[in-house]
């Protein structure tokens, strides 16, 4: 360090031939130099410290790479290992290499002498390993975040079958690897995966080719260097393979080699990450101010300048290394004087720095970390002691300490920083090509991501502005199969990949709420899945209710039977000292129309929400007043045999006439009832339940019978008691007398038995409140068949025969 100069300005390159001169490059050449003349001119940065650089041209080679390495750590032409030959001049840092298969090896020898080392352009994923590459930082991304970030950019377009293609290089093996890994966790499918070779091959392209016609992927993504691309692409426009939409690395996403009207048709509509672009406020005008009489020390500047305006020099340097282009062609001479703000192209466009912008922040953290170490304050250093480093002969090692920690807002207030792995912040434009109106390419930021955004947000695009293959608006499909709709489930087909499926209806019950479900849902036992099975619905609750438009009316006819039994009993009663009514056993009969009375009414117990105490006494309040009913029904009947056969001289039934036996009938038929119905409360209760199985749509709120074995038992006692009395009242129905009321016993026997016969199958095959509906029916029907039967015809004659209501007339026969 003499002066309190760095390095001196210095140019070198070692006379071999380079392929060719690249604008894009030599601007990135410029940008580091505006970015040291402005870091030198500013009084807050590094004051009294002038920062000088040396180039070297490494013309992709990685030999010359390492040659030129040497020759800046050792000071001098001649690298001499280990040793730093010029004492004058310290260096602070390298910026570069742009190619990560050159890179890779300086890093290496770098890392092992501790000098830092910030690449620009360098995204292959293995530079992030601190273990080989100590010393190495870069200002443009690895390419784990691309890879993670192109799946990320086909779930956003819903593109789950997609080719790939990657070249054979470090770049396109570990980018393809990583792509293929992050596409099988997002669960998308690979089309077809081919490498492109580093040695184009006809056959080889041809077959890749052939690949894409076949295939049914529209989208593809490309992982390879612009270089080896472009042939293959060559051949894709000359076999006019469009329709395809191509995702593009940043190593060739905004290539102007690349995207060229000749190859519109099959580019028309690419996408993809591009390094991020930033402004430089002041550049341009440096860039087109150079001039070769002012650029003595710059070698390069003589051969851009032939490129640059199509002139030879009159006298090419002694320093010219390129074979000259012109030979064999008339060119005009170039005179120096020639303006650079005449012409439009590659070198002076600066409206979307990408690369540029990476050396630029590249130059700015060296700076910064020099500020940093220029600034400590003894005691409060990093280093053993508290102590700091000398700025006029710091060690390498101790500037790495602060270029790990540097952190610092750029011009266009972005922040700087190296993460623990010696990478910037993982930031990405997204690009489409688009066709211009004047018919030309042109790149458009449609979006970006930023992976230090929360999940879910890495991905920002205006999909507005996105213009695709054949000038398409809608986002085109690259899918094996057409998308589930709700409602129905994946099932993927036999020896494909799961990217390829059918599409099965849930089964009842089940629902599928989103595209593409794997597997439907089952409904909980509250919920019922809709008729379209997206989404499950809270069951209706169903019962018997009085406002039940069905439930109203068995209740009016439940009161109605109710009602004209009770005024049956009355006409009875009042007339009950007429012949008829003494004639049938009228005590029997009030009893027997008490208990139709309460069998009518017992139906609404039926009704309504169940509860526990409605459910015990719906079928033992049945059941027991029915039996009642039946044992009237049968002890009126005996009691007409008796009577009709007592009449017989020397009879023995004389005795059981009288009050005695049809109360003992009554009793010993209804006791038995109610022994059943105790013992079935007592052991086995009925309990109100939700059934959600009976109906999918519907929770039936229902009564459970307990023990189904002791309802059969009491509905069948009770028809045994109504076939028995059918049975006896059949047998006396041609008794002699003028009014046998055994005939009608038997029709009323007869509607009964047929009522509940009818019942048992209609019983077993409803349910919910249609069942409960069923036997209130028959409660009420085989209730009325006894009421009509049995009563009607002597109320006929009570209220309109009164003469057949006569002792003579019953007696007249």
């Amino acid at each position: 360090l003499y002066n309190q100069k760095l390095n001196v300005l210095k140019y070198v390159r070692i006379h071999t031939f380079c392929l060719s001169f690249s604008f894009p490059v030599y601007q990135w050449v410029q940008t580091m130099l505006f970015a040291i003349n402005e870091i030198n001119q500013n009084p807050n940065l590094l004051p009294n410290i002038t920062l000088g650089f040396m180039i070297y041209d490494t013309c992709y080679l990685v030999t010359r790479a390492l040659q030129g390495s040497f020759w800046m750590m050792t000071g001098q032409n001649e690298p001499i290992p280990n040793y730093r030959c010029n004492l004058q001049f310290q260096l602070a840092g390298i910026i570069g290499e742009a190619w990560s298969q050159i890179t890779i090896p300086v890093a290496r020898l770098l890392g092992t002498y501790g000098y830092p080392q910030i690449s620009y352009f360098s995204t292959a994923p293995l530079l992030s390993d601190r273990t080989q590459f100590p010393s190495f930082f870069r200002t443009i991304p690895s390419d784990n975040f691309q890879s993670y970030g192109l799946v990320h950019l086909l779930l956003y377009f819903g593109w789950t079958w997609v080719g790939l293609m990657g070249s054979e290089d470090e770049y396109g093996l570990q980018g393809s690897q990583i792509v293929k890994e992050e596409m099988a966790k997002a669960g998308v499918c690979l089309a077809f995966s081919e490498t492109i070779p580093l040695h184009y091959s006809k056959g080889k392209a041809q077959r890749i080719i052939d690949i894409i016609k076949k295939s049914s992927a529209k989208a593809i993504i490309v992982f390879t260097a612009e270089k080896l691309w472009s042939p293959i692409l060559t051949e894709l426009v000359r076999q006019n393979v469009t329709g395809k939409v191509w995702i593009a690395t940043e190593s060739w996403a905004t290539s102007s080699i690349i995207f060229t009207k000749e190859n519109f048709k099959v580019l028309r509509g690419t996408i993809g990450f591009a390094i991020r672009s930033g402004k430089i406020p002041g550049l341009r005008e440096f860039l087109v101010s150079i001039l070769p009489s002012k650029s003595l020390g710059d070698i390069f500047i003589r051969e851009f300048w032939e490129e640059a305006f199509g002139c030879k020099w009159p006298n090419p340097d002694s320093n010219e290394t390129k074979p000259s282009t012109n030979i064999g062609k008339e060119f005009p001479l170039c005179t120096g004087t020639e303006r650079l703000e005449d012409l439009s192209f590659q070198y002076s466009d600066v409206s979307s720095l990408r690369g540029s912008y990476n050396v630029y922040n590249a130059v700015y953290a060296i700076a910064h970390a020099l500020h940093n170490l220029y600034s400590c304050k003894p005691g409060e250093g990093p280093f053993s002691g508290g102590t700091c480093a000398n700025i006029l002969d710091f060690k390498p090692w101790q500037l790495l300490h602060y270029v790990k920690n540097v952190h610092f807002k750029n011009d266009a207030g972005e922040e700087i920083y190296f993460d623990a792995s010696g990478d910037p912040p993982a930031v990405y434009d997204i690009i489409n090509w688009q066709m211009t109106p004047e018919g030309t390419m042109k790149c458009i930021k449609v979006g970006s991501t930023d992976f230090s955004a929360p999940k879910g947000k890495h991905i920002k695009i205006d999909q507005s502005t996105i213009e695709w293959n054949e000038g398409q608006i809608e986002i085109p499909l690259s899918i094996c199969s057409e998308s589930c709709p709700q409602g129905y489930r994946k099932a993927a087909r036999e020896g494909e990949p799961i990217c390829c499926f059918d599409c099965i209806r849930c089964s009842e019950g089940e629902i599928a709420n989103h595209t593409d479900s794997v597997e439907c849902l089952k409904c909980l036992d509250d919920y019922w899945a809709n008729e379209a099975q997206d989404r499950c619905i809270p069951k209706s609750h169903e019962f018997l209710s009085f406002e039940d438009p069905m439930g109203a009316t068995l209740t009016s006819v439940s009161i109605f039977g109710a009602l004209i039994t009770a005024a049956t009993l009355c006409i009875f009663i009042k007339y009950r000292d007429t012949p008829i009514v003494k004639a049938n056993n009228r005590e029997l009969s009030y009893l027997l129309l008490l208990a139709l009375m309460l069998c009518f009414l017992c139906s609404l117990i039926f009704i309504g929400y169940p509860m526990r105490v409605t459910c015990m006494l719906r079928q033992a309040a049945f059941g027991n007043v029915f039996t009642l009913s039946v044992s009237c029904v049968l002890a009126k009947t005996f009691m007409v045999i008796i009577a009709f056969n007592a009449t017989n001289p020397n009879s023995n039934l004389r005795k059981w006439i009288g009050p005695k036996l049809p109360i003992a009938i009554v009793c010993v038929g209804t006791l038995l009832q109610v022994i059943i119905c105790i013992v079935w409360l007592s052991s086995s209760p009925p309990f109100p339940e939700q059934n959600k199985k009976s109906q999918v749509e519907k929770i039936i709120i229902e009564c459970n019978e307990g023990s189904d074995l002791a309802f059969w038992c009491m509905l069948g006692y009770t028809g045994l008691l109504a076939i028995i009395s059918f049975i006896v009242a059949f047998l006396a129905r041609r008794l002699p007398g003028s009014f046998n009321e055994a005939q009608f016993i038997t029709f009323s026997m007869l509607v009964f038995v047929t009522v509940w016969l009818g019942f048992i199958p209609a019983y077993l095959s409803t349910r919910g409140k249609y069942m409960v509906a069923v036997e209130i029916f028959a409660i009420l029907a085989s209730s009325a068949g006894l009421l009509a039967c049995i009563f009607f015809p002597k109320c006929y004659i009570i209220l309109l025969k009164a003469d057949m209501n006569t002792k003579e007339y019953l007696m007249g026969k």
